[in-house]
């Protein structure tokens, strides 16, 4: 009657489980295969500085595909969006360049 009985149940007497040791990754395990950059997100992103609109967005759009298609093998998706999006606001830039000379 001083103490219940049963798999979940520890005996009064007995120390508490240690504590997990060290790091381990998401996963479970350490260290595992490394993430690769895709090329099309590189290109993408220097594309978009330095403003080839129509590279720019292929190459980043081809990487957003070839990132989601990989089962999370190959990394970069935040380089394909930026260059995505740089090259969508420097299209922007070039339309409301060409209106505004076109209408003076």
């Amino acid at each position: 009657m001083g103490y219940q009985e049963g798999p979940d149940v520890l005996p009064p007497s007995a120390p508490p489980p240690p504590a997990p040791s060290g790091y381990q990754a998401p996963g479970g395990t350490y260290g595992g295969r490394p993430q690769r950059t895709n090329g099309f997100a590189i290109a993408s992103l220097i594309f978009g500085i330095i403003g080839g609109v129509l590279f720019g967005l292929i190459f980043g759009y081809i990487a957003l595909s070839q990132i989601k298609r990989s089962g999370g093998t190959q990394g970069g998706r935040g380089m394909a969006l930026a260059g995505v999006i740089l090259s969508w606001a420097w299209l922007a830039v070039v339309i409301i360049v060409v209106t505004s000379q076109s209408g003076s």
